[in-house]
């Protein structure tokens, strides 16, 4: 039985997300291949895209970045927590590599920590990764004492194979041997009839699907939407109000993919795994910007070239009355025809390619 090893950032839900659908699809490619995922992500999460057997493998091997919330970085933290992963690397490469070799382990996929090329390499096992950015790039970014991690960052994921590099990506120069491939993302599950009479969702009125990533964000102003009464809008979010215009999704393992198919602009934050599957779905694209994080200026480039947008600040979200849900959309730059919209199929295909 040949043996697929992912291993995924310790940042987040969105990384997750976006190689557990590339996993779902290689799974009903390939039914046969024992799949270990490695990750602190909740396991409950891979299982709202990957439907047949899989090892859940708990390990960190990155910090990403902590946050405070969908938008706000905490640094201080985020480098504290390095410096202690740093301190247990080498035990936890010797951890690892007798994992692999007990497993068997044919191939590794990684999205997107650093440490497991060096995993690989001490293994003597490829090592593919799939991303859009690398972590010494947000890093570099931050100047100062993270220069010194983002060169280490850099000089490891250099040992990497083969990187296929997603859509709206930085050039990611650290790695020697790059393929550009198409967006990854999930497809919906469900038809707009299904989701409109489970949901009770009418089909005439202007509908929004509010949904900010796994964090959420801190003290959304709910209360806006006591402006926009003939609106429905749809959140995932658990703590919401019970407002009469307002559904909760959260249930019965719906993803946001799946009610993109009945909304008619989608408002969120930069992250890749949303945008991706907005863009694949073909919704309107309400996006807030976010500083600090270098990632979302590439995503935000990719939704202007590609979707009917509107880029709005935090500001405009959190304190205006959110007028800008009647604003008209900007036009994207490019057609979207221009952009591939099936990675999963090309990364799918070179790993079945490899362990056939």
């Amino acid at each position: 039985m040949p043996t697929l090893y992912t291993a995924i950032t310790n940042h987040g839900f969105g990384h997750a997300t976006r190689t557990a659908s590339v996993l779902a699809d290689l799974q009903r490619r390939s039914p046969d291949i024992k799949l270990i995922i490695a990750t602190t992500a909740p396991r409950w999460l891979l299982e709202e895209y990957i439907e047949g057997d899989f090892i859940y493998h708990q390990r960190v091997f990155d910090v990403g970045v902590i946050q405070i919330d969908s938008l706000q970085v905490d640094r201080a933290a985020t480098l504290a927590t390095w410096q202690q992963i740093h301190k247990n690397q080498a035990e936890l490469i010797e951890a690892e590599v007798k994992f692999l070799q007990e497993n068997q382990v044919d191939l590794i996929f990684g999205d997107i920590p650093p440490m497991v090329a060096e995993i690989a390499k001490a293994a003597n096992i490829p090592c593919w990764m799939a991303g859009n950015f690398g972590w010494d790039f947000i890093y570099r970014d931050w100047g100062g004492i993270f220069v010194e991690l983002a060169d280490r960052l850099s000089e490891t994921y250099s040992h990497c194979d083969r990187l296929f590099r997603l859509p709206f990506a930085e050039p990611m120069t650290s790695f020697p041997n790059i393929q550009d491939v198409g967006l990854t993302g999930a497809k919906p599950k469900y038809s707009p009839e299904f989701i409109r009479e489970k949901f009770n969702l009418d089909g005439d009125r202007p509908t929004a699907l509010l949904t900010f990533g796994g964090l959420s964000l801190q003290s959304i102003p709910y209360q806006n939407l006591e402006n926009f009464s003939d609106w429905q809008f749809v959140t995932f979010d658990r703590d919401a109000p019970d407002l009469p215009n307002l559904t909760k999704a959260n249930c019965d393992r719906l993803r946001p993919v799946d009610l993109m198919v009945v909304c008619d602009r989608l408002v969120t934050k930069p992250g890749y795994g949303t945008l991706a599957e907005a863009l694949r779905v073909g919704i309107p694209v309400v996006c807030l910007t976010r500083e600090g994080f270098l990632e979302a200026e590439t995503l935000i480039a990719g939704v202007k070239n590609y979707a009917e947008h509107l880029i709005i600040s935090p500001q405009e979200f959190y304190e205006g009355d959110w007028s800008f849900l009647k604003a008209s959309f900007q036009a994207p730059d490019l057609a979207a025809q221009e952009l591939n919209m099936h990675g999963e199929a090309t990364i799918n295909q070179a790993i079945l390619d490899y362990l056939n």
